[in-house]
């Protein structure tokens, strides 16, 4: 599990669709989603963050440690 604060979320939804295999945004009642390559699931992330005005913080679960580290040196760099 990962908690990040997103401040560019096309760099981060690039990143996340580049993934293998599956990123889960989980949320505080438990629940699981996938939003690797999940358009529904991103245009729902993305509405967030403009109404947060352009910050979201997410709470994400990768299985793959290859995606896990493609996801924490996007968020590396991003900072």
């Amino acid at each position: 599990m990962i908690r990040l604060n997103i401040l560019n979320m096309e760099r981060f939804l690039e990143t996340v669709n580049a993934c293998t295999g599956k990123v889960h945004l989980l949320f505080p009642d438990g629940r699981k989603v996938n939003i690797a390559r999940e358009e529904r699931e991103q245009n729902s992330l993305r509405r967030q963050y403009r109404h947060n005005k352009n910050s979201l913080r997410l709470t994400l679960e990768i299985p793959d440690p290859r995606d896990y580290m493609s996801i924490v040196s996007y968020y590396a760099g991003d900072c």
